[in-house]
């Protein structure tokens, strides 16, 4: 009987050591992540590689860092000692060229010799339209930082996160709180000013010129939510775009979509999205 029960746990043992070790899931992949170096790659492009060091020296706090160049994250980039924080370009299938411009957080090993896709991504951070940014993203990129280190910590505890990108960790807009959500006249398609129960330039919903929304970004307002939309250059029908609320003060998330460019209405909030938000924002008063 012993031996019979013994020949048992030997052919069991094995099956379960086996299951335990393909639950290798994305959180516990980057669990060092507080450990490893972080290299912030410089683009080359002069003007957003200084502010992105900016940002980082005064923002960073979640690894030890160091700056690199192209040149050097080629030579580490196959190197699990390391993580490495670039700015790449990408594009979808319908796109020519690359329409958005991204930072990405990815994990050095082995793979990374077949191209940074091949890497492991911990998350991507939409940042600007490509080639030709309007210059907004220097504004938004204290905020942008924040986020993907605030997405980083929570992916390390939550799978659930880990795979779900930077609008996993948008927060709900609360009963208590007493938001003035601010966006740019550009950022507000033409029909959403032709919903019924929505008012713009009240003491809820403010539609400004850029450099008045810009503003509360940089002053860091308390109790504010400014729109921010991420869309190519010249957006096609059907290309890629984002668009997000963002806390002046805090830095939070608060709203996060991607959307494909509509023939009619271009890119930009949709009443769909003013609708969700202003229902939010309005919610104490139903």
């Amino acid at each position: 009987m012993k031996k019979t029960t013994a020949i048992i746990i030997a052919i069991l043992l094995p099956v379960l050591t086996w299951g335990q070790a393909q639950i290798n899931t994305k959180k516990v992949k980057i669990a060092d992540f507080t450990q490893k170096i972080t290299k912030v790659v410089l683009s080359g492009n002069e003007f957003f590689d200084m502010a992105l060091q900016n940002e980082i020296t005064l923002g960073w706090r979640i690894s030890p860092f160091e700056f690199c160049t192209m040149e050097e994250f080629e030579e580490y980039k196959t190197s699990e000692e390391y993580y490495f924080l670039l700015s790449v370009t990408g594009k979808f299938k319908k796109d020519n060229i690359p329409t958005i411009r991204y930072l990405t957080l990815v994990k050095g090993g082995n793979g990374a010799e077949e191209g940074i896709d091949k890497m492991m991504e911990v998350v991507t951070m939409p940042v600007a339209s490509a080639p030709h940014p309007s210059g907004r993203e220097i504004v938004f990129l204290p905020a942008l930082v924040d986020i993907i280190q605030n997405y980083t910590l929570l992916a390390m505890e939550n799978d659930k996160i880990a795979y779900g990108g930077p609008g996993a960790i948008a927060r709900k807009i609360e009963k208590e709180d007493d938001f003035l959500v601010v966006f740019t006249e550009d950022d507000i398609c033409e029909s959403c000013y032709e919903m019924e129960k929505v008012e713009f330039y009240d003491d809820e919903m403010l539609v400004t010129e850029e450099e008045k929304a810009d503003s509360y970004m940089m002053d860091r307002m308390e109790a504010t939510l400014v729109g921010y939309v991420i869309a190519p250059s010249d957006p096609m029908p059907g290309a890629v775009y984002y668009k997000m609320l963002i806390h002046a003060r805090t830095y939070q998330l608060y709203y996060f979509a991607q959307d494909r460019v509509s023939r009619k209405e271009g890119a930009g909030f949709m009443p769909s999205d003013i609708k969700k938000i202003h229902s939010a924002i309005t919610k104490e008063q139903r």
